[in-house]
């Protein structure tokens, strides 16, 4: 909000520098701005009382969405990649998922691993919690188990992410 748009009663004032002006009513402060020909612009809405500073809002702006455009270049988005297993896989092809794996956690993402049964491999869940805890132990050296091995319906599945040093 800016100038007349604020309503309140009372607010701390900050001026152009940076220093404290007290607390006074939106309209003193509205003038004291307009008198250095400046705008007043609310900067702490839900503070007791908000708190306003007298600044040029056309470069407030321009401010703001450059601190913004700056914050999301140093996020980093984490995706969650999937290696699908079945309970009676052999071990080179196991060994192949391992290594698709260890790509996928050296470049920071997490990793699902899921176990499907179908039909008649309802019968052997525990071979298929066997098979995806050796594959937890083929990663141990970069991968820790964010959420253990849990059974939704037919699916099987496991959640690894990159050890931290």
């Amino acid at each position: 909000m800016i100038n007349e748009q604020i309503r309140d009663k009372e607010v701390r004032l900050v001026g152009e520098n940076g220093e404290q002006l007290g607390i006074m009513s939106a309209k003193e402060a509205y003038f004291k701005a307009v008198d250095s020909g400046l705008d007043l612009v609310k900067i702490a809405p839900k503070a007791k009382p908000p708190v306003c500073k007298i600044v040029d809002y056309s470069k407030y702006k321009y401010d703001m969405m450059r601190r913004e455009k700056e914050a999301k270049k140093k996020q980093k988005s984490i995706e969650v990649k999937e290696v699908r297993l079945s309970p009676n896989i052999d071990i080179n092809d196991i060994n192949t998922k391992a290594n698709q794996a260890r790509k996928f956690l050296s470049k920071g993402n997490k990793l699902k691993v899921s176990l499907r049964f179908r039909g008649r491999e309802m019968a052997h869940i525990t071979g298929g919690r066997e098979v995806l805890d050796n594959f937890a132990k083929m990663l141990e050296d970069i991968a820790v188990i964010d959420k253990a091995p849990k059974m939704e319906g037919r699916v099987m599945t496991m959640f690894l992410s990159e050890k931290k040093n």
